[in-house]
């Protein structure tokens, strides 16, 4: 019955240690087996995903930037690309520097920040990822993005989200993949829009298709999903839209679900 499942990463597939276990991968390969499509669905840059795409044997399309860009692990191929409008990147580099927040940005797979420091380094370090800096910041906003992210504490961010989306909420995707994590992306670079595409592109029906997650930023695809499936350990929010709820990123939640709706 299911014919494309499209995966979160952090706190979905990747269990607190920042692993898959035995047991999930097996699953996963004999989904993959049965001709079933499976790929990730993650906010991390694509060259971030590739690298536990490649370690699981997956030669697809990955949803990646919180669905700003679908690009083929296989050969580099562009599917899906949405980027940031110039307009809202330039006014987010403005409301960031007015409000000495914490701003990083993408472009051409590379992050980029103005300085070094504590948040820079436990993102990079989470993500696997190098960095690059930038002292003349401000000339990246005349670059494309596919997001931009902003790291602070999760209570700032709460009120940064609602201002943001009073200035340009009509133009952008604001959302929090993390407490402490605010990003926006393209009105179209969703998980969501990325996950549509990416069912046409198969010949996939929207009621043939799976997607897992756990955070705020999961809402698209969940909806978008003919199952939408969130997290034990997911927010309420989510858990408020989802099909299903599974098991944590901890107990194998990603492995439950495929061996109840995949695999039997």
């Amino acid at each position: 019955m299911y014919k494309l499942i499209a995966i979160d990463l952090d706190d979905t597939l990747l269990n607190d240690q920042l692993d898959i276990t035995e047991g999930t991968r097996a699953s996963l390969a004999a989904a993959i087996e049965q001709g079933v499509v499976i790929t990730v669905a993650t906010g991390r840059m694509y060259a971030s995903a590739k690298k536990i795409a490649d370690k699981l044997g997956l030669e697809v399309p990955l949803i990646t930037y919180q669905g700003a860009l679908v690009k083929h692990a296989k050969d580099g191929t562009v599917l899906y690309e949405r980027n940031v409008p110039p307009e809202v990147v330039t006014y987010v580099f403005d409301y960031a520097s007015r409000h000495g927040l914490h701003l990083q940005a993408y472009h051409n797979d590379t992050l980029i920040a103005k300085e070094e420091n504590e948040r820079l380094i436990a993102y990079s370090k989470l993500n696997n990822m190098p960095y690059e800096i930038e002292p003349e910041f401000d000339k990246l906003a005349e670059k494309s993005a596919p997001k931009l992210l902003m790291i602070d504490e999760p209570e700032r961010l709460d009120q940064v989200l609602v201002e943001l989306k009073a200035a340009v909420g009509d133009r952008a995707h604001i959302t929090k993949s993390k407490p402490h994590f605010l990003e926006i992306m393209h009105l179209e670079g969703t998980k969501g829009h990325a996950l549509a595409h990416l069912a046409e592109h198969y010949g996939v029906r929207q009621e043939e298709t799976i997607g897992i997650g756990d955070s705020w930023n999961d809402r698209e695809l969940i909806v978008q999903a003919g199952l939408g499936v969130a997290m034990e350990n997911a927010v309420d929010s989510l858990k408020e839209v989802a099909d299903y709820i599974t098991k944590s990123n901890n107990d194998e939640g990603v492995r439950h679900v495929i061996e109840k709706f995949v695999l039997n």
